[in-house]
C-alpha cells in the first residue's frame, strides 16, 4: 500500500465522548407506533402479513395506547379501515370516520398522545387508489380536493400532524 489510511480513535475514546458523537439514538420517545383501526367492539385481529400488528376496534385501540404511553412511546399513527367502501372515499373525510372517532377517544384517554393521520384515501376507495379515478386515470386535482377534506376533518378531530404521506400520482 502506498498510501495508509489514518483512523483516529480519539472520538470513541469514552463512553461520554461516543454518546456526545453518536448520530442515532434509539429510544421509546422517538418512535411512532403504527395502530390500525376498525370497527367495532373488542376487536383485536391479527393481520396475517404482519405477525403481531392487530386491526383494533377504538375501545382496543385506547387500551393498546396507554401501554404504550407507559413504555415512553410518545407518538402514533392512525390508520383507518372502515365498514364500508365508495368511490370517493366518503369515509376518510367524514366527521364520524373511523378514524376521526379513534382521534378523539384518544384525545379524552392520553391527551398527551401525539397523534399523527394517515392522510389517504385507497383504504376508503371501493377502486383501492389514493384519488379520484375515471376512465382508468387519477384525477389529481379532483383528488386533492377530497385529500384536504381528509385533513381538514383529522384536524377537526384534534390530530396532531397529518397528511402523513408524500403523494405521488402518475
Amino acid at each position: 500500500m502506498s498510501q495508509m489510511i489514518h483512523r483516529p480513535r480519539r472520538l470513541r475514546r469514552t463512553d461520554a465522548i461516543r454518546s456526545i458523537v453518536r448520530e442515532t439514538r434509539l429510544a421509546p420517545e422517538n418512535f411512532v407506533l403504527p395502530l390500525f383501526v376498525c370497527p367495532g367492539t373488542g376487536v383485536r385481529r391479527e393481520i396475517s402479513s404482519m405477525p403481531g400488528v392487530f386491526n383494533l376496534s377504538i375501545d382496543e385501540l385506547t387500551k393498546e395506547v396507554a401501554a404504550a404511553q407507559d413504555t415512553g412511546v410518545r407518538s402514533i399513527i392512525l390508520f383507518g379501515l372502515p365498514e364500508s367502501k365508495d368511490t370517493l372515499a366518503s369515509g376518510a373525510y367524514a366527521e364520524d370516520g373511523i378514524v376521526q372517532r379513534a382521534i378523539r377517544a384518544i384525545r379524552r384517554s392520553t391527551p398527551e398522545l401525539i397523534v399523527i393521520a394517515d392522510t389517504c384515501l385507497c383504504e376508503y376507495t371501493s377502486h383501492g387508489h389514493c384519488g379520484v379515478v375515471r376512465g382508468g386515470e387519477v384525477l389529481n386535482d379532483e383528488s386533492l380536493e377530497l385529500l384536504a377534506r381528509t385533513a381538514a376533518s383529522q384536524a377537526a378531530a384534534d390530530a396532531d400532524i397529518g397528511p402523513a404521506r408524500r403523494w405521488l400520482f402518475s
